[in-house]
């Protein structure tokens, strides 16, 4: 329980008292915004809710980002995001990678970020790991097509949306597709303090008895204020003691291009009018305590702006909570605020609206009386203690709640058996339902049959059945006209094309070289070695990084029981040297790599050297291998500790990467890679990343989502900026399945499916990956 501002007791409409639990988990939130010292209202926002959130639960901690534009120096603790640049924002979103935050709350309007309508906002958030919210200021009921975009793109990356008005979560829903369970409208806070108290705040500034019209905030044109000087003369003919303070310094960016002309206009407007002595000009930019004491001193709030789009205003908030008869024009934020004669609502720029209106209130002292209990009660509404408590629990709602449930029992083959048919796996599902338009491919089958050889989850006749199938689609699949393996096949079992790609042709060659190795049945192995002779040399002239790695693993694991084929010598030795040499070519301080940018199946490469220089006895090959395995590794852990893959959406990007989409293959890769290193040095750090790759399937992710069962044997398809992606393919359920066999490798083999057993191993992957 707390008091909010003001004294205690002094009248039945004095501050309100309000309590509410505390929440025990600390959050840690980063907020993208402008903030003081720069002079706007969303500054002024972002700073309110950073002292009234952390006030009311200290259980939340802020960081701040702040959009500069090189007008007003950074407060200490507080980052800089330079507007205009590009890489300001890139690098401010790896910054925020880097941390622990629990979610990044972006505050939006057009304008504030760099480039055409605020885009460059686009690129950050795009690169942003953590649960987003973002905070909608102004939704415009007819925005440009760039605007329009620029919202849309939001809206898809957002885990939660905030609005401050009804009207704006409608035209998000209806016009930007945003789900309407994401959104929260939460009303602009404002302050808490006793009603009533016009006197004694017009006593400090000499005001006496005079009524006081007050309009408050950064002036520019598009405020109205040339209406209300229209409509003095009017109100002055029959409150001649009437004063009109206007309160605020002119804006920024208005000065920047023309000065004070603006407000000498209005002056000299009042001059000629004959009004000007009813005019109180204050000048500055105001604190908010300040402010407030200037908005005690007010008996009717003018808000007479002309955009009836403005769907937030901060002073028309504080007026309202401050018991404030309010006079305004309908834009959006006044039609909601003020309904149920809450204030006053008038025409745009209508002078005679204005003058009428307060000359209404101010000769019925009652109804003015009224007037303003009616605002003093909506505001309770909006006090900082209940947009505090919104806010807390938007954000609980918000951040992810990674989780650490080593799964130790085989997944059950039944999400194979549900995605498979006589012809093969099919390739892609709805939810988990198998989608037969796009009918099956090579690359799903060959991982297929890799998962058969090791599988202990089925007895031995489905397994030779389900290899027999298997084996039969890449039979088929191989062109000796071509001398290359076709890859994508229709439901009506067409092939749709002649040959496929390098990585699905280098893959086939490893799988047929593990099935040689290790299926359990002896007419399969023996088909295996027969298939991967033909296949084999015929793949030299492939040179793609990854078919090489797949290629070179094919044949180290064919080394193992053939340690003199010459085919396979000249495939590992070409495919290890040709891997070494990019890794030699391409690494730069920071970047310890084969190529200039990241991809799918990162891990394999590093794999591929390990395997090679373990089978050709080559120390500096395997010394590569496993320094850029750690590279690779360190870059997909987060801060937080959990596994965090590289993002589909970055693939190709030079010296750089995105966070989403993350999928199970990438896991999977990072599993195998592990195991072989741990297996190759025994080096701890590799289980601690292998562990977090295996326990990404789990909930251990970017937004604390299961994506795995083993009860079923489904996978989903992945991790997106809004969480699961719910469709369970044939790459993400042999990802996890073949992910099981590599986790194997990096526990122990003692006991492995006791419950004792399982319950050690769960504590110490906990303690590996420092999750609670």
């Amino acid at each position: 329980m707390f008091f909010a501002h003001g004294s205690k007791g002094e009248d039945q409409h004095s501050s309100t008292i309000v309590s509410f639990p505390r929440r025990q988990a600390q959050r840690c939130v980063t907020i993208i915004s402008t903030y003081p010292p720069r002079k706007c209202g969303l500054a002024t926002f972002a700073a309110d809710v950073v002292e009234q959130v952390g006030a009311h639960f200290d259980n939340v901690k802020f960081n701040i980002w702040a959009m500069t534009n090189g007008d007003a120096a950074i407060p200490e603790g507080v980052n800089a995001i330079c507007s205009s640049e590009v890489e300001s924002h890139r690098d401010a979103a790896a910054a925020i990678n880097a941390t622990t935050t629990d979610a990044v709350w972006v505050q939006h309007e057009f304008g504030i970020y760099g480039g055409p309508d605020g885009e460059m906002i686009t690129d950050l958030v795009d690169r942003i790991a953590a649960p987003l919210i973002i905070t909608f200021h102004t939704v415009l009921e007819d925005p440009s097509d760039n605007q329009r975009r620029i919202i849309d793109h939001l809206v898809s990356r957002a885990s939660r949306i905030m609005v401050m008005s009804p009207l704006s979560r409608d035209r998000l829903t209806e016009r930007h597709h945003a789900p309407h369970e994401i959104i929260d409208v939460i009303e602009h806070g404002a302050p808490d303090r006793p009603f009533g108290r016009e006197q004694q705040f017009k006593a400090e500034r000499g005001l006496g008895d005079r009524p006081v019209l007050t309009t408050f905030g950064l002036l520019g044109r598009g405020k109205g204020l040339e209406a209300v000087i229209e409509a003095l003369p009017a109100i002055l003919r029959s409150n001649p003691d009437i004063c009109y303070r206007i309160v605020g310094a002119t804006h920024p960016n208005l000065v920047a291009s023309e000065g004070e002309r603006y407000r000498e206009e209005l002056m000299q407007r009042a001059e000629q009018l004959g009004v000007a002595h009813a005019i109180e000009w204050e000048n500055r930019f105001l604190s908010t305590d300040e402010l407030l004491d200037q908005l005690e001193a007010c008996d009717i709030y003018l808000t007479p702006y002309p955009n009836l789009q403005q769907s937030t205003s901060g002073t028309l908030s504080y007026a309202v909570a401050l018991g404030k008869a309010v006079v305004s024009t309908p834009y959006i934020h006044a039609r909601e605020l003020l309904a149920g004669g809450v204030g006053v609502l008038i025409e745009p720029q209508s002078v005679s609206g204005i003058a009428d209106a307060v000359c209404s209130l101010l000769a019925d002292p009652v109804t003015l009386a009224a007037q303003k209990l009616r605002a003093y009660d909506r505001g309770r509404q909006t006090i900082w203690p209940r947009f505090a408590e919104a806010v807390e629990q938007m954000i609980e709602q918000t951040v992810a709640r990674p989780l650490s449930k080593t799964a130790l029992v085989q997944p059950s083959f039944d999400g194979v058996r549900r995605m498979s048919d006589s012809t093969g796996m099919f390739q892609h599902a709805l939810g988990m339902i198998p989608d037969r338009r796009h009918g099956y491919c090579l690359d799903d089958n060959v991982r297929a049959l890799m998962l058969l050889n090791v599988t202990t989850a089925i007895g031995t006749s489905e397994q030779t059945d389900r290899s027999t199938v298997c084996a039969s689609f890449i039979q088929h699949a191989w062109n000796p006209d071509k001398g290359l393996f076709r890859n994508f096949m229709g439901f009506d079992r067409s092939w749709l094309e002649d040959f496929g790609s390098e990585d699905s042709n280098g893959r086939t060659v490893w799988s047929l070289a593990h099935t040689a190795v290790n299926n359990p049945n002896r007419e399969i192995r023996e088909w295996a070695t027969r298939l991967y002779d033909e296949v084999l040399d015929h793949c030299a002239s492939l040179d793609s990084p990854r078919t090489l790695a797949f290629i070179t693993l094919g044949a180290s694991a064919m080394l193992q029981v053939r340690p003199a084929h010459g085919p396979s010598l000249r495939a590992a030795e070409r495919g290890a040297g040709i891997l070494a040499h990019l890794a030699g070519q391409s690494r730069r301080p920071d970047w310890t790599w084969f190529e200039a940018m990241l991809a799918y199946d990162n891990p394999r490469m590093p794999q591929a050297l390990i395997a090679a220089g373990k089978a050709l006895g080559r120390n500096d090959w395997l010394e590569i291998g496993l320094d850029t395995l750690r590279w690779i590794c360190e870059r997909q852990i987060a801060a937080a500790g959990h596994f965090r893959p590289i993002g589909s959406e970055g693939f190709g990007q030079d010296y750089g990467h995105m966070p989403f989409d993350q999928q199970p293959l990438e896991a999977q890769a990072a599993l195998d890679a592990c195991a072989a290193a741990f297996a190759a040095d025994g080096g701890p750090h590799w289980r601690r990343y292998g562990l977090a790759a295996w326990n990404w399937f789990f909930g251990a992710n970017d937004r604390g989502e299961v994506l795995a069962d083993p009860v079923s044997g489904m996978c989903r398809d992945g991790l997106n900026p809004r969480g699961a992606n719910l469709n369970c393919g044939a790459e993400s359920i042999l990802a996890f399945q073949l992910g099981y066999h590599s986790m194997l490798a990096l526990v122990p083999d003692e006991g492995q499916h006791s419950g004792d057993a399982v319950e050690k191993l769960k504590k110490q992957v906990s303690r590996a990956l420092a999750y609670p």
